[in-house]
């Protein structure tokens, strides 16, 4: 990044993790405080990029914002799936350039496979899968006990927004706990499967008419509810309504190696094994991955959708994968967003309009492997209709003194 840009400040909270970049940039003034940096900098900033814990994502975002400053945040967008309406609104209102940091749709192939979706060279797509292996921790007990805060670490800012405790190094693992992290769901869901949220145009049923009630139904399977943690294997199935003259079309995110039967299914979609990962062969290209299933063919998109594959091949060998008319230069998100920030003509494939419904959507998995039954999201609203036990669940409490 200092070679893309010019660095005017640096704000951690862990002077450990930070290290690498105070060293890097001497002479640039740190905060660890992200709030002080903002009230002394903002006059020498055009933008921030914002690469914390999921917990601190949406109030570090949100008062870049509110500062009129462009921003950049990693994946996943938020926490919850409050924070992600807020932050699409908020963002919204500042005409500001956005971008959430999932990779993969910086590339020619993720902009291709758009295009092609597009185009209908699948034909109706009403199935599709996102997968990952990495699983949950599953962990059943918090931390216990105390433990001296370390010197290079500001315990309090840490926590951001979440309730006030006793340190313990067992916290700082943050994507162990719901409290602090959002799972692979987050962590890999955010990249592998937003080209089938992006291609399908899920994201227009946030802007819907009232009259059409649209309603986005979850349920999940998993290895047993957890509401500390994340569970080692998950299936959850997203039921989504129809979009114009697009028609409803369910999408399964399988996640950890105890949901085997979910491995052959997927196997069975794409018409050939594939290896998932398998550590002892050396071999992760399969690890995680999207697959569209048309009526006129199937579009594999590989790990973080970087890279796309047309099956069967031999029907789709004379298809260009060059994008023809959502055009890149770079095939990084950060760049993209800079040359945007520096006002040039940029088509952003991961913006808060776009990046902030899918997050909500992806979140929604994470409510739902807390209950048995299936949810009712109405995503005008933001509201789980059917359970008010899991609508409560969309919100993180906060503490005082923090807020959007």
């Amino acid at each position: 990044m200092p070679r893309q840009a010019n660095v005017v400040a640096l704000c951690d909270v862990n002077e450990k993790r930070a290290q690498a970049a105070y060293k890097a940039l001497p002479n640039v003034p740190k905060y660890h405080d992200f709030r002080k940096m903002l009230d002394k900098m903002h006059k020498q900033m055009d933008g921030v990029i914002v690469a914390t814990p999921d917990h601190t994502h949406a109030v570090i975002t949100v008062a870049v914002l509110k500062a009129g400053r462009h921003v950049f945040c990693e994946k996943p967008l938020t926490g919850c799936v409050h924070e992600a309406r807020v932050v699409r609104q908020v963002a919204a209102k500042c005409k500001l350039a956005t971008r959430m940091g999932n990779q993969g749709s910086a590339s020619a192939q993720f902009r291709r496979g758009v295009e092609l979706i597009e185009d209908g060279l699948l034909g109706e797509i009403r199935e599709a899968y996102v997968w990952c292996e990495g699983g949950g921790p599953d962990a059943k007990e918090t931390p216990k006990g105390m433990q001296p805060v370390p010197a290079y670490l500001k315990w309090d800012l840490w926590l951001g927004p979440n309730r006030d405790r006793p340190f313990h190094s067992r916290w700082l693992r943050w994507n162990t706990w719901r409290e602090f992290g959002t799972g692979m769901n987050g962590n890999r869901g955010s990249h592998s499967g937003y080209l089938n949220f992006y291609g399908l145009k899920i994201a227009e049923l946030w802007q819907a008419k009232a009259s059409a009630k649209p309603r986005i139904k979850v349920l999940a399977e998993s290895s047993g509810i957890n509401r500390l943690s994340f569970p080692r294997w998950e299936v959850v199935h997203f039921r989504i309504p129809a979009r114009g003259s697009l028609p409803p079309v369910t999408i399964h995110w399988v996640n950890g190696r105890g949901a085997s039967p979910w491995r052959k299914k997927i196997e069975e979609r794409m018409g050939r094994k594939l290896d998932w990962g398998d550590a002892g062969l050396k071999k992760w290209k399969d690890y995680e991955g999207g697959l569209l299933v048309g009526a006129k063919g199937r579009l594999y998109a590989k790990g973080s959708n970087s890279g796309i594959e047309l099956l069967p091949a031999d029907r789709f060998r004379e298809i260009d994968l060059k994008p023809q008319r959502l055009t890149q230069r770079t095939g990084m998100p950060e760049p993209e967003w800079l040359r945007a920030v520096r006002g040039e003509k940029v088509t952003l494939m991961s913006p808060f309009s776009v990046a902030g419904p899918y997050t909500e959507m992806m979140l929604l998995g994470n409510v739902a492997t807390q209950f048995t039954e299936e949810l009712e999201y109405d995503p005008l609203e933001g509201h789980v209709v059917n359970n008010a036990q899991a609508d409560a669940l969309l919100r993180r409490p906060y503490r005082k003194g923090w807020s959007l």
